[in-house]
């Protein structure tokens, strides 16, 4: 293990960051890494939610490390066949099995496939002074580590194809404009905001929050009326758990006796 991905926990908060100096490049070391905290949280049950980040304020992660590319550690072709770890590259963007959610604080410039990481996250604060950058054709390469697959369904397809094709930088600002980012703060409010998010996360029925993400992945493409289908029939273990725990019904009667709920995962 290389130690460049830092691990805290707080509260059913698992806080993970990129240290990796000078610009958080993502080596096959670091994506098992990675894999190892969203594994963790995936499978931990006293933790609720994950917020990743990147040391310092300049940059996030210039994505893939081609410098290790370059030498060989990692190839080009079938890029995909070398040993990412469970959830792909950089441990995420294809762990299709993590219903708990993940919050991007995004601390500064995102390029490559560190957007790629960031799209792959469920909620994303970023500073005000971040940019975005898909850079990889003039590089001879295309982004297909979950840029090509998400962001044009995240950004009108024009915009999308600005950064595509141009490599144009899209601001945090303007990225908020287009919903590609739910929020925008100064860099000293970063972690604060997020760690708020995620502290209201933990507040919340265990398995109603899982259930989310679990029914988004199962009707993703569904018409309207194929998805109720499928939520009525599918194969969908946490939902279902759901509507038989004993937290559903302690949410509706903490309700009507107007009291805090307390939820058990369970």
């Amino acid at each position: 293990m290389t130690n460049f991905v830092e691990i805290e926990i707080n509260d059913q908060i698992l806080e993970i960051k990129l240290n990796k100096p000078k610009v958080n490049a993502i080596n096959m070391d670091i994506s098992r890494e990675l894999g190892a905290a969203f594994v963790r949280l995936r499978d931990d049950p006293e933790l609720a939610v994950a917020i990743i980040t990147g040391a310092g304020e300049r940059i996030f992660s210039a994505g893939w490390d081609l410098k290790a590319v370059e030498s060989g550690e990692m190839q080009m072709d079938n890029w995909w066949e070398d040993d990412y770890g469970p959830g792909g590259f950089a441990g995420l963007t294809e762990l299709w099995d993590l219903n708990k959610p993940v919050i991007a604080a995004v601390n500064g410039l995102v390029i490559g496939g560190g957007v790629e990481l960031v799209l792959a996250c469920d909620l994303i604060i970023a500073a005000d002074h971040v940019e975005f950058s898909l850079p990889e054709l003039p590089l001879g390469m295309v982004p297909d580590a979950g840029a090509i697959q998400r962001l044009h369904r995240r950004l009108p397809y024009n915009k999308a194809m600005e950064m595509y094709l141009l490599g144009e930088r899209m601001s945090a600002t303007e990225a908020a404009s287009y919903g590609l980012i739910n929020k925008v703060v100064s860099a000293d409010q970063l972690m604060d905001t997020a760690r708020a998010w995620a502290k209201k996360l933990t507040k919340v029925a265990p398995l109603a929050l899982q259930s989310v993400k679990e029914l988004l992945r199962a009707i993703e493409g569904d018409t309207i009326q194929a998805a109720f289908e499928t939520m009525r029939t599918g194969d969908l273990p946490i939902y279902r758990q759901l509507l038989k725990s004993d937290d559903a019904k302690e949410g509706v009667s903490a309700f009507v006796e107007k009291r805090d709920a307390k939820f058990k995962g369970s």
